[in-house]
């Protein structure tokens, strides 16, 4: 306990002195335009939460999002499998994977305007950002198994989904877990960052955008803070939810 709160209270001045830098660095330029202080910038975000565009912006964006990191998700879990368990998909897909995580996120961006409509834009872009990250590590969880205990079990004729429970499962989801601890936030970035490019109606990129368009440095700054505070709560609620439904549980 007592840990607890020394770490609480240890973030709690790295914040503090982040935000007087901020604060220095403000005064210091003294042109709201360029920097804006934290207050004026909570200040507009408290002005932006009583509006109806500002949560309609987040739940466009969020539901993109989600939709882009599952479907990732269960791709790169897909693929994980026929990599370790084939050779030929293994020489086959393996180059594409490799492949995809070195392509620049603009690049998968300016891709995806071409292929599809606007608003699916990044779904996609989220979708191919966190399927490298879940397919490597997976797939390393897979290798990371021992095969003493895939031999007992085969001994002792355990049923394949008994195995899949028992064994595997838990031997993978170490590695799952960082790579979801990983995927989120690229998934989040990788979506907005799309919006921004391709920007559709209400979302939070959009917002971004126009807050650039019309100089409204305040507006900008305040939206990135909503997404960077977005981005912590996501990647800790999804990680709350994977383990404690037991998913991986036996």
């Amino acid at each position: 306990m007592k840990v607890h709160y020394q770490k609480q209270l240890r973030f709690a001045l790295v914040l503090i002195f982040w935000l007087l830098v901020w604060q220095g660095i403000a005064m210091i330029i003294n042109k709201e335009i360029l920097v804006p202080t934290p207050i004026v910038v909570l200040e507009r975000l408290g002005v932006l939460i009583s509006e109806n565009y500002f949560w309609l912006a987040i739940g466009t964006s969020l539901l993109r999002v989600a939709l882009g990191l599952i479907i990732g998700t269960i791709v790169g879990i897909i693929i994980a499998f026929l990599t370790y368990k084939f050779k030929t998909a293994s020489a086959l897909l393996k180059p594409v994977m490799h492949f995809a995580k070195a392509t620049p996120v603009a690049s998968f961006i300016i891709l995806a305007i071409i292929w599809i409509n606007v608003g699916n834009v990044p779904i996609l872009t989220s979708a191919l950002i966190v399927l490298p990250t879940i397919w490597a590590n997976v797939e390393k969880g897979l290798y990371s198994i021992d095969k003493s205990y895939l031999e007992l079990a085969k001994a002792f004729k355990m049923s394949r989904p008994k195995i899949l429970r028992k064994i595997v499962i838990p031997s993978v989801k170490p590695y799952f877990l960082a790579a979801m601890n990983v995927a989120v936030g690229m998934a989040w970035k990788a979506g907005i960052a799309a919006e921004v490019i391709a920007p559709y109606k209400e979302s939070i990129g959009a917002a971004l955008y126009n807050s650039k368009i019309y100089l409204e440095t305040t507006d900008l700054f305040a939206w990135t803070l909503l997404v960077v505070l977005l981005s912590i709560l996501v990647e800790k609620f999804i990680l709350f939810l994977i383990k404690r439904e037991g998913r991986f549980h036996a």
